[in-house]
């Protein structure tokens, strides 16, 4: 594995480009968390089409040129000092085989998404770049915890956070040591065949996954499956499993963690013998604390869980 670059801590009075590389979003449902950036000392600029919408099968923000457009001026503008995405949707694959990473490879910065945003994380990943998978800009029509985005800036500042995590009857037990990868499962799931797709050897794979019926889970893990993920793997890391089957909106943040979801999962990896912990608190749920994608991270599963970063 070689070495990972971690972008630099940000200073105060740091500038953090806001985009929009999925769906359209509405400057209105961000102006919360534009304050708190603020109040954290920060400054903000907004890319060019960043409120932009255009309807084409989806609500996007912005054609996919305008999207490339304002993802590109993020990372290679070198007054920005992080990139903060408004929301995820769909639409940023559509970026992909156009991201210029030439003057960012010389100012690394902090890239903060989740769900679509997952395809971004890969792409640094590959280049050798860290990355947050954390809240959004917009939140969830169930809100997020104020600790959410207090761990982001915490990450912003150097800090890394540590995670014990409460029990699972789903649980396997273990210890593992590795670089943590993954994101939203239908996001790793898509990549799976493509150059952008994550390397699973010997790492440590966390999935979280919003309004899917249990089939279509079910085929996702299959894929993984078949395509050899979890003989490859070292470790297992479930998180937010909500909306799930027939259950069509569920505003209820207690419960983010769909047990038939869970018992699926445990199923297909029943046979392999990586430590799993499920109840990670991260996806599309109340309590979406950050990981680093890209990071080693230490993995232990028992009577304590603990996701711990590596220095």
């Amino acid at each position: 594995m070689k070495d990972i670059i971690y972008p630099k801590s940000l200073k105060k009075g740091g500038k953090i480009a806001i985009i929009s590389p999925a769906g359209f979003v509405e400057r209105s449902t961000i102006e919360n968390t534009l304050k708190l950036i603020e109040s954290n000392g920060y400054d903000y600029e907004f890319g060019a089409h960043v409120f932009d919408k255009y309807e084409h099968g989806y609500n996007y923000a912005g054609t996919e040129s305008e999207r490339l457009l304002d993802l590109n001026w993020a990372l290679t503008d070198p007054e920005i000092s992080a990139i903060w995405t408004t929301r995820g949707g769909y639409g940023c694959m559509h970026l992909l085989e156009k991201i210029d990473l030439k003057e960012f490879k010389k100012n690394p910065k902090w890239f903060i998404g989740y769900s679509d945003n997952t395809v971004i994380s890969s792409f640094l990943l590959k280049n050798g770049f860290a990355s947050i998978n954390g809240q959004t800009l917009k939140t969830s029509s169930f809100g997020v915890s104020d600790e959410s985005y207090d761990q982001i800036f915490d990450i912003l500042k150097g800090k890394f956070p540590r995670y014990t995590v409460e029990n699972n009857q789903f649980n396997k037990e273990g210890s593992v040591e590795g670089q943590l990868i993954g994101g939203n499962l239908a996001l790793v799931y898509a990549l799976l065949g493509t150059k952008y797709t994550f390397d699973f050897r010997d790492k440590i794979l966390f999935i979280e996954e919003i309004g899917e019926n249990y089939y279509a889970l079910d085929r996702m893990l299959m894929s993984l499956e078949l395509a050899g993920v979890f003989k490859e793997i070292k470790g297992l890391i479930i998180g937010g499993m909500i909306n799930m089957g027939d259950e069509k909106e569920n505003k209820n943040y207690e419960n983010s963690f769909d047990e038939m979801a869970y018992q699926i999962i445990a199923e297909r990896v029943s046979k392999y013998n990586f430590p799993t912990l499920f109840g990670f608190p991260n996806g599309h749920i109340f309590d979406n604390l950050p990981l680093i994608i890209g990071s080693n991270i230490s993995l232990n599963v028992g009577k304590i869980n603990e996701v711990n970063y590596l220095k």
